[in-house]
């Protein structure tokens, strides 16, 4: 223990298993794994892994990714015990001073209709997230009800479907640059896609996030329908990695989603071991019991190559695959 407190400015394990750190329950082990819990040491612990040559991978809730088996080299760094809502003091404080009110904010904040936002650390957790937008009446993202992960991750990659995206509530996001600088990005200068904030090598510490205001009620019942519907149309209670794949272009596709391509080729509930295609939404994979990420990659790859054979569709992966000596 002592070596691991020399070694990194915050909490850290050697040899640390992740399969249980991100939903698809698969995979191996992080040479280092790193656990800061606040703004600043996430960015000490990103400048202590460069320091040493390494290119760390950030962990947020594990919902959107599945690690290779064996051990992975270098650091991981997971963003779990910075799980911290903040609301502005006052209405006249900018998105910058939200975030550096940091834990020792002893001010009350304004009347939520004055000022509905929200400064969250990166480790936020969605669910989280919605349960305080329920109980505040703030609307906005009530689409992310049943969605899992961390609002850094939801960030860095525009979570979101159809319609909507988690970028579309962003007033500011504070990002580590490569150097370990903090630097603050306005919305207005950030340039985020379909399933890509486009943030290039800087990691996620904190976001502002500004909604709109309802009451408390129909807030709830808004949330409780995009449950619903969630429940009714996806593997929600599987383990899996989410939607493994982006949709593509509806010209290249026909219109279809990458779920209606995949169905189309007749794969639901194709298998290798444990690792299956949904039943219920062809664009998830599930874990069925016991299935290693050797099976999960390899599923996919089947899939990609088989929409590929029969469709001429090339399809994007939006999971995130940490295989050994590719940083993701």
């Amino acid at each position: 223990m002592s070596t691991a407190r020399t070694l990194w400015p915050c909490a850290a394990l050697p040899n640390a298993p992740l399969a249980g750190l991100t939903n698809m329950k698969v995979g191996g082990a992080a040479e280092w794994l790193l656990e800061p819990a606040t703004p600043e040491e996430l960015r000490d612990a990103v400048g202590a892994a460069r320091e040493r040559g390494m290119v760390p991978r950030i962990l947020g809730g594990g919902a959107n990714l599945v690690v290779a088996d064996g051990v992975l080299p270098g650091v991981v760094i997971g963003t779990s015990r910075m799980n911290m809502i903040m609301r502005p003091q006052a209405p006249d404080h900018g998105a910058t001073e939200a975030l550096d009110q940091g834990l020792d904010a002893r001010v009350a904040p304004s009347p939520i209709a004055e000022d509905p936002r929200l400064a969250c650390w990166a480790g936020v957790t969605m669910v989280g997230l919605v349960n305080r937008m329920r109980r505040l009446g703030l609307t906005g993202l009530e689409m992310l009800a049943g969605v899992p992960g961390h609002i850094g991750g939801g960030v860095a990659m525009n979570a979101g479907g159809r319609g909507w995206e988690v970028w579309s509530a962003v007033e500011l996001v504070r990002l580590i640059d490569p150097d370990g600088t903090f630097r603050d990005l306005p919305r207005e200068e950030a340039s985020p896609s379909y399933r890509n904030g486009n943030l290039g090598e800087a990691v996620v510490a904190g976001v502002v996030l500004r909604f709109g205001t309802g009451s408390v009620k129909e807030v709830g019942e808004r949330i409780n329908e995009y449950m619903r519907a969630k429940n009714a149309t996806q593997p929600v209670t599987a383990a899996s990695a989410g939607c493994v794949f982006k949709n593509p272009d509806p010209d290249a596709s026909g219109g279809l989603s990458a779920g209606q391509l995949v169905d189309a080729c007749g794969l639901k509930g194709r298998r290798i071991g444990a690792a299956e295609v949904s039943e219920r939404h062809a664009n998830f994979i599930v874990n069925a019991g016991g299935a290693t990420a050797t099976e999960v990659l390899a599923l996919m790859d089947l899939v990609r190559d088989e929409v590929a054979s029969q469709r001429g569709v090339e399809l994007e992966f939006e999971v995130k695959r940490w295989l050994p000596g590719a940083a993701g």
